[in-house]
């Protein structure tokens, strides 16, 4: 969750294995939640999502890592992380996803490092936009007017796609997720297992009487069996395992080059809606995800700064 100054360490073949292995499984939870979000509503998905993720991670951890004592003595700090980091950005993009597809829902919030850069300069004293972050920044930022621009002008051309508000709501997302990550800073020298655990667990008390209130849980019919395994594969494989597998790459490969996931999680998320959901990217589609995903490599710099290097 923070970033890093430092030079990138070089990576193995092993380590950009499992690279791409996050990236599946990260693309996955939007495929996971369009098939979801079907049958179970928004807040009670986000409830089961982060609580079953909150059980795995406990058990996983057994005690260690000091988690119960910082849990105590920093609890209102997690009430925040997991709010920005789980409850509200969850909730956003599975609002969105009742009314978009899990390939248009990702590209939208994989403009999460955008917002993270813009909010990073306005909140901190080390993180200024620099010309190529201003550049990455722009580039990102004409990619997602360009997947939302035809949205917006839906009243004046008759566009029956889906409504605007749907499409506003992972990049919402994404901007939670920015100040997440600004905010998530004060957790430096907490072990990463802890922070995820402790923000998943945060987030949970938040959601519990929000679908209560909302949903009523209780009075569901039982999902099919198709949703019940999507809401298992969204909360221990996206969730509980990606966390894992996100804490690995970063002590094997360090921060700068873990964010390399953002580039491989649309990709991921867009072919698993074109092969089990039917969805179709237009060529608009691939437009703007082109657009978002350079501004992403020039906001990251290490292709140029090799070009500049030769």
């Amino acid at each position: 969750m923070e970033q890093t100054v430092s030079a990138p360490t070089r990576m193995s073949a092993q380590t950009w294995g499992l690279l791409a292995l996050l990236g599946m499984i990260w693309g996955g939870s939007f495929f996971f939640a369009r098939v979801a979000v079907a049958h179970v509503p928004p807040a009670t998905l986000v409830l089961l999502r982060v609580g079953i993720a909150a059980l795995a991670l406990h058990i996983y951890i057994a005690g260690r890592f000091d988690i119960y004592p910082t849990l105590r003595a920093r609890w209102r700090e997690f009430l925040l992380l997991g709010l920005v980091n789980n409850a509200v950005p969850h909730m956003l993009i599975f609002l969105g996803q009742t009314q978009i597809g899990a390939g248009l829902a990702s590209i939208l919030n994989a403009t999460t490092p955008i917002f993270t850069v813009l909010i990073a300069n306005q909140m901190t004293a080390d993180e200024k936009l620099s010309s190529k972050k201003i550049a990455g920044c722009l580039i990102g930022l004409a990619g997602t007017a360009v997947l939302i621009g035809p949205r917006a002008l839906a009243p004046f051309t008759g566009d029956s796609g889906p409504p605007l508000w749907a499409v506003l709501l992972p990049v919402l997302a994404a901007v939670s997720y920015g100040f997440a990550a600004t905010y998530g800073k004060r957790f430096r020298g907490v072990a990463p297992p802890t922070i995820a655990a402790g923000q998943l667990t945060a987030s949970t008390l938040l959601m519990l009487p929000m679908s209560f209130a909302l949903d009523a849980p209780w009075q569901l019919p039982l999902p099919p069996l198709g949703a019940i395994l999507a809401v298992l594969a969204l909360a221990l494989l996206s969730t509980a395992y990606g966390y894992i597998l996100f804490f690995r790459i970063m002590a094997a490969a360090g921060a700068t080059n873990t964010s390399l996931v953002t580039l491989l999680v649309p990709p991921s998320a867009i072919l698993a809606g074109m092969l089990f959901l039917g969805e179709q990217l237009t060529p608009l589609g691939i437009l703007g995800m082109a657009l978002v995903l350079l501004g992403l490599v020039v906001l990251d710099g290490r292709v140029f700064a090799r070009f500049q290097a030769s």
